[in-house]
């Protein structure tokens, strides 16, 4: 049974940082994982675009602003984006049941979108 379900879109050209703008959005928004994945690829803003979608999609699934760094993206081997909550938002899918959470992401050169299932069994 789906609980909970979130999509969200971003415009890439917002998330284009220079070094001081990063270095805010990192400490406030991102996590150091979610860094250093964009960092090493070509597109990185198509990247944090998405990341910051899938966080916001996360918060619309669990129907309440959750702390932005709380929230983080990873990434299985395969490359499948996984969604992994910290500190006091890990007790969210204990206390709504959540047996399954699902990410998935998109880009393109201009907009980034995420969309996030909450499911429980």
């Amino acid at each position: 049974m789906i609980v909970g379900l979130g999509f969200d879109v971003a415009d890439v050209a917002r998330y284009q940082f220079d070094r001081r703008k990063l270095e805010w959005f990192a400490r406030k928004i991102y996590t150091e994982e979610e860094v250093g994945y964009a960092m090493r690829k070509r597109n990185r803003a198509e990247r944090f675009a998405g990341f910051f979608a899938a966080k916001e999609a996360a918060r619309k699934a669990f129907g309440h602003a959750i702390p932005w760094r709380q929230i983080g993206v990873s990434h299985e081997p395969s490359g499948k984006p996984i969604l992994q909550l910290f500190g006091r938002a890990r007790t969210l899918l204990e206390r709504r049941g959540v047996t399954a959470v699902h990410l998935t992401i998109t880009h393109t050169a201009a907009l980034a979108a995420a969309i996030v299932i909450l499911e429980r069994t």
